[in-house]
């Protein structure tokens, strides 16, 4: 496996020794992320997810309290989004 010491030296010589089986590295869990939501009710899951946090909006009367909940919760379901969509090969 190529050393990842090696991967930021500005070039893609770090490419050249890589395997196709070494494109995700071990433990990655965006496959199993990927695996997970696969599927109808994976996709269900990830509507009702994305409808509940980033497609909600809360009233200027909103404490910052509600503010950051809800930021947290956007957060949380932008990383299980982006890890899906990686494990997937988007």
């Amino acid at each position: 496996m190529a050393d990842p010491a090696e991967w930021n030296n500005g070039g893609w010589a770090w490419l050249e020794g890589m395997t196709p089986t070494e494109a995700v590295p071990a433990g990655d869990p965006a496959p199993s992320f990927a695996r997970c939501f696969a599927g109808p009710d994976g996709a269900r899951v990830l509507a009702t997810l994305r409808a509940m946090t980033l497609d909600r909006t809360l009233g200027p009367d909103a404490s910052d309290a509600a503010l950051r909940d809800l930021e947290g919760q956007r957060r949380l379901v932008a990383l299980i989004l982006a890890l899906t969509a990686r494990g997937q090969g988007a």
